[in-house]
């Protein structure tokens, strides 16, 4: 008979022993749990298809359609990965979709590509990487130093890149014709674009940075209980500073994907992006009252949006019953969080 710390190992009425009796609790536990919630968004996915094969048959069941469904969640879905820390930390970004937009207005500036020509178009790769920084770490700043509520400070910072966006370029779309950006950003690896590879990439650094690193702990940590976090030793005005740069990093990347896209800078890209990206986030189970964040989950919400678009495309329904759909899917998905909250609260 073994015993730790003088108590005996002996099973109990209280502490039972782990038989196949148990099992049904402990798998009840496990689905309730991060795997559970990815299961429901991977059959939730699974249907989204079915329902697109029956309706609309080989137009959307095709090799071509699916990698444009994936083409377009890259873009979102980047900024959505860098989204997730800044909601798991307990705090908001309305701004990502203004800076992305800014991001290209800046690299597609005449004098920014005739440079680039004389130079190397890795500027124009550079550029756009720089004012997400740059606009990460003022919302940051602000935020962690200024005490300023971060949905404030970030909405001020929506409206900012806007005006600066459409004042650099007079409110004109700017046309990309560095050639050696455009043949990389529309490059393929083998037969897959370059965007969904850039997506892919941003996912699993970001999934090993939130679950595998000091960074991912401390995030949660100071979601859950910023406080609590503090008196611990960690410097949570610093980390937010981080967590900030770090969403806006992810708009600069989102820029420079949506330049070789569209092969054009404009001030109306991104519009209302940021909120395209808090439901993914929201509906792939991060809390948005901070504490709970997964990469795998925004993925997943991003992929049910995207293919929920096609799927309506696809059989040519009205864009305004997509947005009630959207609409219902989010508040379903913060309903399921708010229960969730409470029966966690209840058990502890």
């Amino acid at each position: 008979m073994s015993e730790q710390n003088g108590v005996s190992a002996v099973p109990t009425k209280a502490n039972p022993p782990a038989t196949p009796d148990n099992r049904p609790g402990m798998f009840r536990r496990i689905m309730s749990g991060s795997v559970g919630r990815n299961l429901g968004l991977v059959i939730a996915l699974v249907l989204l298809v079915i329902v697109g094969t029956i309706t609309a048959g080989d137009r959307f069941a095709s090799y071509d359609n699916f990698l444009t469904i994936l083409r377009l969640a890259s873009i979102i879905g980047v900024i959505s990965i860098g989204l997730t820390f800044v909601i798991t930390a307990g705090g908001i970004d309305l701004s990502v979709g203004s800076v992305m937009g800014l991001a290209t207005v800046v690299a597609s500036l005449t004098a920014v590509q005739a440079a680039a020509t004389q130079s190397s178009w890795i500027l124009m790769v550079l550029i756009p990487l720089g004012v997400g920084i740059a606009a990460g770490l003022i919302n940051g700043v602000v935020i962690a130093y200024g005490n300023v509520v971060a949905f404030m400070a970030t909405l001020a910072m929506l409206v900012a890149a806007r005006g600066l966006a459409e004042l650099i370029s007079g409110r004109r779309t700017q046309i990309v014709i560095e050639t050696g950006f455009l043949q990389f950003t529309r490059s393929s690896i083998i037969g897959v674009p370059l965007l969904i590879w850039i997506f892919l990439v941003v996912a699993i650094v970001a999934w090993f940075l939130l679950n595998r690193t000091t960074f991912g702990r401390r995030t949660v940590a100071i979601g859950g209980n910023r406080e609590a976090s503090r008196l611990a030793g960690i410097r949570v005005k610093r980390h937010l500073v981080y967590v900030y740069v770090l969403s806006g990093l992810t708009a600069g990347i989102a820029g420079i994907m949506m330049l070789g896209r569209t092969t054009a800078g404009t001030s109306t890209h991104g519009t209302l992006y940021e909120l395209d990206a808090i439901a993914a986030v929201v509906v792939g189970g991060t809390l948005l009252i901070g504490g709970r964040g997964t990469i795998v989950g925004t993925v997943l919400g991003v992929l049910i949006f995207s293919t929920l678009t096609n799927v309506f495309t696809q059989n040519n329904l009205d864009t305004s019953v997509q947005a009630i759909t959207k609409g219902l899917i989010i508040v379903v998905a913060v309903l399921l969080q708010q229960r969730f909250a409470t029966r966690g609260s209840s058990g502890t």
